[in-house]
């Protein structure tokens, strides 16, 4: 299972590498790559690739959309350091990117991960974009950043801590699940 792992990983962050050089040259590359590159597993890809493997769904599709889910991964990751959220200085024993290159240009670096994560998924069916925006937006990871903030300075009830574990961590992973059935189902149409 590790050697699989470690060559989705590869593989996606390949992808991503060649994705973001061909962005025209911004000052917000370097910390997008900062946020992307910080050393993850790539859980969430390998999910959405076994999924989508199931149904025999092309290869390299699916490590388009692993890579558009790591991308929000990194846009998570890079807004939940800042001083606003949790203010954390180290991510993987390494300066976060706030730390690294300004509050501004994190805040920046991670909504440039989002709206990149939508042109990986643009080609992909309505079903796709629509999964992909709940598990992110109001009713997914940002809803469970915003409870996350609620619940500082104060002892946060079960319910409270279940709903942010589940839309922090949970959805992301769902999402890639159940993005990598939708594709499989996106494919048999345009098959058919």
């Amino acid at each position: 299972m590790k050697k699989k792992l470690d060559k989705i990983a590869k593989d996606t962050n390949l992808f991503l590498k060649n994705f973001v050089k061909k962005q025209k040259k911004s000052e917000l590359i370097i910390p997008m790559k900062y946020g992307l590159f910080s050393g993850g597993k790539k859980i969430r890809s390998k999910i959405l690739i076994d999924i989508g493997s199931i149904f025999k769904v092309n290869y390299k599709s699916l490590i388009i959309l692993g890579a558009a889910v790591e991308c929000i991964h990194g846009y998570s990751l890079i807004h939940d350091d800042l001083p606003c959220m949790d203010n954390d200085t180290l991510r993987r024993g390494h300066p976060t990117c706030h730390i690294q290159f300004g509050e501004a240009n994190a805040i920046l670096a991670g909504d440039a991960l989002i709206i990149e994560a939508f042109k990986m998924l643009s080609e992909y069916n309505q079903n796709i974009l629509s999964e992909f925006s709940n598990s992110v937006g109001a009713q997914g990871v940002i809803a469970g950043q915003a409870s996350d903030l609620s619940a500082e300075d104060q002892k946060p009830s079960e319910e409270l801590l279940k709903f942010i574990h589940t839309n922090k961590t949970a959805k992301l992973i769902k999402a890639s699940v159940k993005i990598g059935a939708l594709v499989s189902n996106a494919s048999q149409k345009q098959i058919d």
